[in-house]
Order: structure tokens, then sequence, then C-alpha cells
């Protein structure tokens, strides 16, 4: 071994020792975390210029780093790389690396790292604290004013509608910047989805946790908030109204079962005469039977609501979702049911569209709507109704028991950044964004 190789040798077992130093230091302050220091693994690589971390090829995530960094920036201060690596698990259980193709990469850069830090300077760990903090703490609290409680997904929103300069923007870089995030985009997809996977059941366990053992601890709001993000169910709306479809016969050629081999011999036999026509019918999976409800209470507005219902009859009236014939509903209601519309084809789905006004915009109850329902089913209004969708802010009285006619229900929400009420059990909570 040559001298420049043992000497890198030796650096690398003196960084490893500050990193494991590093995370009894967070263990003994921060418990809960110990799962995710489990799930991290370190990898030297010489030459590196900042410190960086991406998926393992069999799960987990490696931190990447230089050696000699590692060391330098503990020499000038060993909180250097406490507070460095707080910051990269704070990305992990916040699955902010999982998201990078979705963005526009340098602002969720900045919303990332403000978000990990407003939380590791909200936990007060003794040892972490470095020049800038105070600097940090006056950007955080002007932005806590303007947002509340700081998430990643807060701050890129805000940061996509107010366009910061180039001059800010760098700004934000320079104080909250802690690790590189090239690697994020990086990745294979496989290996990307086995890792997200991962640290969302490390995210659910370290929620769990926090919301049995923290509850009346003020300084957990920001990890608690920042944590509902990271573990919430995000569907595809096309998706999502797919679930509601029933099997049935439609006119169309069926490809399955069509023999060209036949045909093509029929053509070439006798010119223009195949000997099998295609068939007629094909069973297919498609929307029937459906019912939206609209909550018209006061507090939704009529724009939000509009655009509701032109995303949802964009993707119902498309012919792989929707049969020729259907029997969809939509029912207007704030404290009792306002109106019905009965849709049975697309011409009055388009009609509907086009004319209908809302009408309610008193107080908000939900049952109604069910007891409305449940009643058209045992007059022979539905065959098979297979699910209601209610388009909601929801703040109104929920229904106690689940419906008794075996249709599935979903409170749908639009993502305004306001925390959503529970809802019944039985339901799904499906939240929208704004675009």
């Amino acid at each position: 071994m040559t001298q420049s190789s043992e000497k890198q040798q030796r650096a690398d077992e003196i960084a490893l020792k500050i990193w494991r130093l590093s995370r009894d230091r967070i263990l003994v302050n921060l418990r809960f975390l110990d799962t995710a220091l489990l799930g991290i693994s370190f990898d030297a690589r010489f030459g590196a210029d900042k410190v960086y971390f991406e998926p393992a090829p069999k799960g987990g995530t490696v931190i990447c780093y230089d050696p000699a960094y590692i060391l330098n920036r503990y020499k000038k201060n060993p909180n250097n790389i406490l507070r460095l690596y707080l910051h990269i698990i704070l990305h992990c259980i916040f699955n902010h690396a999982y998201r990078y193709d979705r963005t526009e990469q340098d602002l969720w850069d900045a919303a990332a790292d403000m978000a990990a830090e407003s939380v590791v300077m909200s936990l007060g760990i003794s040892g972490a604290e470095l020049a800038g903090d105070r600097e940090r703490s006056e950007v955080l609290e002007e932005w806590r004013q303007k947002l509340g409680t700081l998430t990643a997904e807060k701050i890129y929103k805000s940061l996509r509608n107010d366009r910061l300069g180039m001059s800010e923007l760098l700004e934000l870089h320079s104080l909250f910047e802690f690790d590189a995030h090239e690697s994020w985009k990086a990745a294979d997809t496989e290996t990307l989805e086995i890792t997200q996977a991962q640290w969302k059941k490390i995210s659910e366990r370290i929620k769990a946790e926090l919301k049995s053992f923290s509850q009346d601890k003020s300084d957990d709001k920001g990890m608690l908030q920042n944590l509902e993000e990271a573990t919430k169910e995000e569907y595809d709306y096309d998706d999502f109204l797919r679930r509601f479809s029933v099997s049935g016969e439609d006119i169309r050629v069926n490809d399955d079962e069509f023999d060209y081999v036949y045909y093509t011999y029929g053509l070439s036999l006798y010119g223009n005469l195949p000997l099998v026509e295609p068939l007629e019918y094909k069973d297919v999976n498609k929307i029937k039977e459906f019912v939206i409800a609209i909550d018209t209470s006061g507090s939704c507005r009529g724009a939000v609501v509009q655009a509701f219902l032109n995303k949802t009859y964009s993707i119902l009236k498309s012919s792989e979702n929707f049969f020729r014939k259907v029997n969809i509903h939509i029912i207007q209601c704030d404290s009792q049911v306002r109106r019905d519309t009965k849709i049975t084809n697309d011409d009055e789905f388009e009609d509907f569209m086009k004319e209908e006004q809302l009408e309610g915009f008193g107080a908000t109850d939900f049952r109604p709507v069910f007891e409305y329902v449940d009643e058209a089913i045992e007059k022979g209004e539905f065959e098979n109704l297979k699910g209601l969708i209610y388009f909601t802010d929801g703040y109104g009285v929920f229904p106690e028991h689940k419906p008794p006619h075996n249709y599935d229900v979903a409170f749908v929400f639009l993502d305004d950044d306001f925390d959503k009420p529970d809802i019944p059990p039985w339901a799904i909570k499906l939240i929208l964004p704004n675009d």
C-alpha cells in the first residue's frame, strides 16, 4: 500500500468515527430517529467537493463524502457534521429526494433545505448550533408568519407563486444548503422506488411514535406536519375514478378474439371477403352508475367546484371510462339536498357543464346525501352503484355509520395547505393538488 493510499485510508477511518459520534449524539437526544439512522450507510468518494446521498442498490440510503472534507469541516466546528447528518436524515424521512422529477428543481432544492432546517432548529438539540443560525431563524420566522408550519410543499408553492429574483433565491440557497442534491435525479427508477418505499415505512413509524409520546410538545409540530406530507397517500385521479367501474358489453372490435390468420387468408383467397368478421361486442370495465355529491355550503367557492367538475367530466367522458348509457347523479347539497341532476349520456353531461348553476350556500351536513342515495337504491334507481364521491371542504356533520348498501365513499378535498378534518374510518380521503 502506498503512502498516499494509507493516508486516505486513515482519513476515512477518522471520518467514519466522526459520523458515528454524530449518530450517537443524535440518538441520545432523539431516540425516535433510531430506525432512520439504521437506514443510513456511508461511502467514501475521494475528490467529491460536497456531501450528498443516494439510494443504495439493495435498499437504504448511502451518504457519499470525501473524508478530507469531513475532517476539515469537523476541525472548524464539530457541530458541522452533526448538523449535516440531521439535515440529510430529515431529507430522507420527509421524502424530499423522491419528488425531484415533478418540480422546478432549483425551487425544490431551496424549499427542501428550508423545511429541513426549520425542523432541525425547532428541535433545539444541544451541540447542533452553528454560525448563521440567528439569520436563518429570522428568515424562517418571516416565512412562518406567511405560511404557518413550514413544509417543503408549502414553501415550494410559495416560491413558484412569488417568483423571487435570482439573487434572493441564491441567498436562500447559501443560507440553508448543507448537502448537494444532484444525485436525487440520478438513480434508476427501480432502486428509487424500493428506497422510497422503505423510507415511507420508517416515516410512518416515526410519525406514530411522535403522536403517541410527544403530543404536548410544540417543538414536534413542524416535524409532524412534514411527516404528514411525506406519508400521505398520493392518487392518480384517473386511476382513482376507475375503481368505480363495472363490467359490461361495449360495441367495439374485440382484438383479443380476432384471428388475423383466417381473416387475411380469406382476403387473399376471395379478394375482398374475409373468412372471419371481427366480433362486435367486448366485455370491458367502465363507469356506469356513479354519484358525484357537491358541497355547496358557503365555504365552497363556485370556481373551485367548477374546476373539480371539469376535471371529473374530462376523465369520465373519454371512451375508455364511460359507457354510452350511464346513470350518474350529480347531487348539490349544503344542509339538505338542493338538486339532483341525472345524467344518462355524454350530451346530458355536456349540457350540465354548460348551463347548471350551483344551489345552496348554507351550513354543511353530509348526512342528507347518504340518506337520499340509500332511498334511491331502495326504490330501484340504481342497479349496481359502485361509488360516491363527495367534493367538500370537510367542515360538516358526518354520518356515524357506513351506508348500509355496498358502495365505496370518497371525500375529496383540494390541497389548500390547511389541515383537513378527520373523516369516518369507512370512507376514503382523497386530496387533489391545486393544478
